[in-house]
């Protein structure tokens, strides 16, 4: 439906462009009133619907700007350059905004990290055991509040911890591309 844009000057297309990206990073969106003259309010809801899909899709998928030239063919020359413009000046803001909103799905962040490596060379069961010992502390956020955890690994509990982050990682990385798609 970015057909629609054609009823703009290039000028108010790239306001009305950044405005979109505006709401699409969490700020202000464009105000209906601003363009009720120009579209029904069912061509508008299209419109924002188009331009956002367009700008998500674009970024996350990395498209290069020859598709997405193709995708606004229905649009005169200029304002298909407009919106590329729009979508290239602003490219890193709407991944930075895509990945800000995935990332918030869960309540507690890492802040701060902070690791030893120490030496047990005996315990109260054993009278020489030479084991090197790991003692990993994290901050953690957790709806506003900074909680310490502190944990003591030996290295094959720290191998499993790293196989499970790498694993963790692993399906951030797709949840997040799933989340974004859901979003589209």
């Amino acid at each position: 439906m970015v057909v629609l844009l054609s009823a703009l000057a290039n000028k108010d297309c790239r306001k009305l462009c950044h405005r979109v990206v505006d709401s699409l990073c969490g700020r202000e969106p464009p105000h209906r009133g601003d363009y009720s003259a120009t579209w029904s309010l069912q061509e508008w809801l299209q419109l924002l619907d188009s331009l956002t899909a367009l700008f998500r899709l674009a970024v996350v998928n990395n498209i290069s700007d020859e598709v997405v030239l193709s995708q606004l063919s229905d649009v005169s020359s200029s304002q298909a350059e407009v919106v590329l413009s729009v979508l290239r000046a602003r490219e890193e803001e709407i991944r930075c905004a895509l990945l800000d909103r995935t990332n918030s799905i869960s309540s507690a962040t890492l802040q701060d990290f902070d690791w030893q490596l120490k030496l047990a060379l005996s315990s109260d069961k054993i009278s020489s055991l030479h084991t090197p010992l790991l003692s990993l502390s994290l901050d953690v956020r957790e709806n506003g509040v900074l909680r310490p955890v502190t944990l003591e690994m030996n290295r094959d509990e720290l191998g499993m911890l790293i196989s499970s982050l790498e694993s963790a990682n692993k399906v951030k990385h797709i949840k997040c591309i799933r989340d974004i798609y859901t979003l589209l």
